[in-house]
């Protein structure tokens, strides 16, 4: 199946390739269908691009890169609905808002997103714990982490949920 995307242009991907949100997301309800993509001229991180609307994508990141001990406690209702028995079982990403200045970058340990790779199930918890911020300062955890494993890989979960790889075409050249 092909998908349209504007970031990334057109996309094959496969009913197993996408990951299924019966809720949608905080503000993009009517999405249900999203896809978890790496592109490999990105180093840190994946994107969470909707099936449905090409302009949506949202960068994403595993938690663990910036806050190590991040754990979260699931409701009843939220591990029926990803058919998990406990968190343990699921991995997690955060959405990052990225303003003009990356510096100022956060990531919404509030309302992560939790996904049954499995199953290919989503959903976006809202955690019930209210020292977890919407915006939490970034960019200085990620430089951190740089400067002191400078060979680490960023997106190791990503890859293990299943992400797309993106394939960059090189424009043809016209003789």
């Amino acid at each position: 199946m092909k998908i349209i995307t504007t970031r990334f242009g057109e996309l094959e991907v496969t009913p197993d390739d996408m990951l299924e949100f019966a809720e949608g997301l905080l503000g993009f309800g009517h999405l249900r269908r999203f896809v978890l993509l790496d592109d490999p001229n990105d180093d840190i991180f994946a994107w969470l691009q909707s099936c449905e609307s090409p302009e949506i994508a949202f960068p994403v990141l595993e938690p663990e890169l910036f806050s190590p001990l991040y754990q979260i406690d699931l409701s009843k209702t939220d591990l029926e609905a990803l058919k998990i028995a406990s968190a343990k079982e699921a991995r997690l990403l955060t959405i990052i808002t990225i303003p003009m200045d990356p510096t100022l970058m956060t990531a919404n340990l509030k309302a992560p997103i939790v996904i049954n790779s499995k199953k290919r199930t989503a959903r976006q918890v809202v955690l019930q714990d209210n020292a977890l911020p919407i915006r939490e300062p970034i960019f200085a955890k990620l430089q951190q982490r740089v400067v002191q494993n400078p060979n680490a890989a960023f997106k190791t979960q990503a890859q293990d949920i299943g992400a797309v790889r993106i394939e960059r075409r090189t424009p043809e050249l016209e003789v």
